[in-house]
């Protein structure tokens, strides 16, 4: 099992800043990939970005050059630094830790961006 803790959201104007973090405990195998995703109201969840223990990383192309995600495998920590937010980013974001055929979830936060 792995437990997902999740940190940071909240209510930015546009343009604003925002950092989430979500760190991993439990069995944490060190070939994994974390990530976010994000869901808002009447659509389906999507992806945000991904970084691998390996430090590859993949955006969506609706946050490339705005998001940056990174990680401390150190302390099986992820995070993602939300720049130049825009009120389509509006959302319920999640963290998700995946190794091999297992996939966890963190709780959600809600990030909202005011116009």
């Amino acid at each position: 099992q792995v437990q997902l803790v999740v940190s940071g959201g909240g209510l930015v104007q546009a343009g604003g800043s925002l950092r989430l973090s979500c760190s991993a405990s439990g069995n944490i195998l060190s070939s994994n990939v974390m990530g976010w995703y994000r869901q808002a109201p009447g659509k389906q969840r999507d992806l945000v970005a991904t970084i691998g223990s390996g430090g590859s990383t993949n955006y969506a192309d609706s946050v490339k050059g705005r998001f940056t995600i990174s990680r401390d495998n150190a302390k099986n920590t992820v995070y993602l630094q939300m720049n130049s937010l825009k009120p389509e980013d509006t959302a319920v974001y999640y963290c998700n830790f995946r190794a091999y055929w297992m996939s966890y979830w963190g709780q959600g936060t809600q990030v909202t961006v005011s116009s």
